[in-house]
Order: structure tokens, then sequence, then C-alpha cells
């Protein structure tokens, strides 16, 4: 099967879909409708609509935009029908009812940005450096009826170096899981439509298993009373987007932390306390103090930790919560 004859509709919302969604156009694949998700009313008023950036790359590159609002919706699902796709590719994009998933003749398969089993729900980039993993991945996979367990296509390995954070692995991530999308439609292409895979349940037997849930403001708070080794990973699994914060007492001003550095310098003082060490702004974590090297005050701009101590030289003694 030659790859303009393999009708393909591609599914996804934010910037790391396009990654992959270009990689298909740009390489010549007969990507016939996107679908993504209606624009998200923007500004103090909310008066503004603002389009995905896969919607711009879409309009942009001349192909139709599908903006359903509920998946199900009868006009929406008898649309998708009518560009008879053959194949459907999803990345970063919401959960699909059968009707959709189950559309196309060749299935509709999905790109994760993790090694499945492990790492499934919305943000697995962010828990895998949270959780100080030195290797995650991207995995494609069809799509069946509950989140990320549809069978294994591919899976390729993206190593994580101590020092990185979530936008260094979420760039790495989009352009090897455009890669992993590609390699399944050449796949599918050379099989005329049929492609080996495999299910995940032998893959998760005597393991355990690391989930991947949704990121709120909450889980975002640093615990202290933990190593210092998990505190700089669950600064740098949060950096930039959406940040770690601390609460500074006794005033209750929140501080965001963006980056952070170990010390090796263990301390007995209570987990949460400042220490100003000439020009370094030092908490006390449960065994080392930890270096906070970028942070941002409430209502003021980020900047690097000695700017901050410039004028905030009275923090010394105060306490993070």
């Amino acid at each position: 099967m030659d790859k303009k004859d393999l009708r393909i509709i591609f599914m996804g919302t934010p910037e790391f879909a396009v990654g992959t969604l270009s990689r298909l156009v740009e390489g010549g694949y007969n990507v016939v409708a996107v679908v993504t998700q209606p624009d998200k009313p923007v500004g103090r008023h909310q008066d503004q609509l603002q389009p995905s950036e896969v919607k711009r790359y879409a309009l942009a590159h001349g192909l139709p935009v599908l903006q359903p609002v509920k998946m199900k919706d009868p006009a929406f699902v008898a649309e998708l029908q009518a560009y008879e796709a053959d194949l459907q590719v999803v990345v970063a994009f919401r959960m699909l009812p059968e009707v959709v998933w189950a559309m196309p003749r060749f299935g509709t398969f999905n790109v994760h940005a993790a090694l499945l089993p492990q790492y499934r729900g919305a943000a697995p980039i962010n828990w895998a450096v949270i959780n100080g993993e030195t290797e995650t991945g991207v995995t494609t996979f069809f799509l069946d009826h509950d989140i990320d367990t549809g069978r294994i296509i591919l899976s390729k390995p993206f190593a994580i170096p101590d020092d990185a954070n979530v936008e260094y692995v979420y760039d790495g991530l989009m352009r090897l899981g455009a890669d992993a999308a590609i390699e399944t439609v050449d796949a599918i292409l050379q099989g005329d439509g049929h492609v080996t895979s495999i299910e995940q349940a032998p893959l998760a037997e005597g393991t355990v298993l690391h989930g991947a849930p949704k990121i709120f403001k909450e889980t975002c708070q640093v615990r202290w009373d933990q190593t210092a080794k998990r505190v700089y990973d669950f600064v740098r699994g949060l950096s930039p987007y959406p940040g770690a914060w601390t609460t500074l007492a006794p005033k209750g001003t929140v501080l965001k932390v963006y980056g952070a550095r170990k010390t090796g310098e263990a301390t007995t003082d209570a987990p949460g306390t400042i220490s100003v060490s000439g020009h370094r702004l030092l908490v006390a974590c449960a065994d080392e103090w930890l270096e906070l090297r970028e942070v941002q005050m409430a209502g003021k701009k980020r900047m690097a930790a000695d700017a901050f101590l410039n004028g905030n030289r009275d923090i010394d003694g105060a306490t993070c919560r």
C-alpha cells in the first residue's frame, strides 16, 4: 500500500501533538482531516477565543479542522465517517468513545509519552521526572475501552539526565514521539493495514506500576519533610510548568520554585527551615540542605535566587511550609 492511499485522520491539541502532525504532513502522508479541541476562551473577560496549536498548524496547511464539543455527538460522528479514514492517529487528546476509535478499518493508535504499561494517565512526563526515573520514552498502541491499556505496537526509550527538567524531556519526547508515529504508520503500510502488537498485561506482571494522574495546584506543593533528592526531583518534574510552590511563614506568601541544586550538605534543622549563606538560598529537607536556584514570589517576576535575596535578606530563619 502506498502512503497516498492510506487516509489518515489526526487528533491532538497542544504543541506536543504538532510534532507528529507536521511529520505526517511534510512526509507526504495523506492526512484528510484534523480533530482538535474547541477554541479556548482567554483574556481578562474570557471574551477572546484562542485556537489550539494543532488547529493553527492545520489551517496553515489547508487541512479541514473538526472541533467537537462532545465526541459522541451524532453530527460529529457522521462528519467523521464521511472522511472514510483508514487510520486515526492520536497524540495528546482526550479519551475517545468506541464509536470513534473503532471507526477506521485499520484502527486508531495513540502516541503516549511513557514506556507503557508504566505511567498511564494524563501527565506521564511530569511524573517520570518527579519519581526520579533515569529513563522514560514513548509508546504507540491501539486504543481500546480503558485508558492507555491497548495493545502495544512499538516503544522507544529516552534517557533522563539528573539535571533535566520537564521542558527538556517534553521537547525530546515530542521529537521521539513523531519518530514512533511515522514508524508505526510505515509498518501499517508495509503490512497492508496489519501490524504486530502485544498485550500489556504480560509486561505488567511482577512489576510495580506507576500512574500519571492529572496534576492540580495542590499536587504542586513542596513537602520539605522528604529527602533533598526527592524534593529536587519534584521541583524539576514541575518546571517550568505548572511549577512547584511553597508558602513562606509567617507571612503566608507563596513562593514558586523553578530550579534547585543538591548540596550534599547534611542538616539537623527542621524541614522547611530557610538559611541564607552568602548568595545562596538554602532550605532544610529531611536529610540535607537544598539550594533554591530560581524562584518567583507571588505577584513578582521569576528570577535567580541571588537576585531574589537582594531584596529579601530578612528571609533568613523563616520557614517554608
